[in-house]
């Protein structure tokens, strides 16, 4: 009984060692390196700062830089505006179709959002939905792709690319608050030197483009895609499809120089010879 009782007591001593868990480092007392290795700033708690490179010169000195993202936050932005959108806020009834459209109906339409304080210069149209579009509209944008532009000249419709400067942008995307400061209609700016070109060119509908070789591109174009144009000056909507802004007009039927009042119901309109010089130059 005594041996089976000894048997028993280092047997029991064997077992609590062996479940024993082994203490990690963790601190000044326990282990040795605590995983950090020998010696060393690494081993020591202070590590360099990042691109540290032992003291040689480091790689972004060493590389020089190209001009790839070189200005890229002073770059002009264009919101998407797909066709495939624009016909959904035609058939919601928020766009109205038989009225010429500029950037101050899609946005009311909550069809686009433009923010001129963060280099948004407009709406760029998209050929997204260019198989199912099948609306006859007036659109002004500021940039269109060539399968869109096709895909509303199909069905009838005027497309036209215009500049706005970013002042006469936030007018445009937010005429009431505009308008309740009692303020004259400003002109709209033309563009700068490195926009002229795309305006200018009739193969992409500017606004300062010449109207006659606007109607050949239009022909172009429907050769290229395989459609026949129709004539605009037999619909009986011509007066709404042929209705376009003058370079210097923010508002359709607005003309530079005018205030609106809101509370009265009313537009003045200037009568003095200099600021009717000014506004109509």
């Amino acid at each position: 009984c005594f041996i089976g009782a000894g048997l028993w007591n280092s047997c029991l001593n064997v077992s609590l060692i062996v479940l024993k868990e082994r203490r990690r480092g963790r601190g000044r007392y326990g282990g040795r390196k605590c995983g950090r290795g020998h010696k060393g700033e690494r081993q020591r708690g202070n590590r360099p700062r990042l691109g540290f490179e032992g003291g040689q010169t480091p790689f972004y000195l060493a590389i020089p830089k190209y001009g790839f993202n070189e200005g890229h936050s002073l770059r002009r932005q264009y919101q998407p505006l797909s066709l495939q959108r624009l016909q959904y806020l035609i058939d919601l009834g928020r766009v109205d179709p038989t009225q010429p459209i500029d950037l101050t109906q899609l946005t009311n339409a909550r069809g686009v959002t433009v923010q001129p304080l963060k280099r948004d210069y407009g709406v760029q149209l998209v050929e997204e939905g260019a198989d199912i579009f099948a609306a006859k509209v007036n659109i002004e944008v500021q940039r269109a792709s060539e399968l869109a532009i096709a895909a509303i000249e199909k069905n009838g419709g005027v497309v036209t690319t215009s500049f706005y400067d970013p002042r006469s942008l936030e007018i445009l995307c937010k005429p009431v608050v505009f308008f309740l400061r009692g303020k004259p209609i400003p002109k709209r700016m033309l563009p700068p030197e490195d926009l002229v070109r795309y305006y200018t060119d009739p193969r992409n509908r500017g606004y300062l483009a010449d109207p006659s070789k606007v109607a050949e591109a239009r022909l172009e174009l429907a050769k290229k895609y395989g459609y026949v144009l129709p004539d605009i000056t037999k619909d009986e909507l011509f007066k709404m499809l042929s209705a376009r802004k003058d370079p210097r007009q923010i508002f359709f039927g607005l003309a530079p120089g005018w205030i609106v009042n809101l509370a009265d119901k009313k537009i003045l309109k200037p009568t003095d010879e200099s600021l009717l010089k000014y506004y109509s130059s």
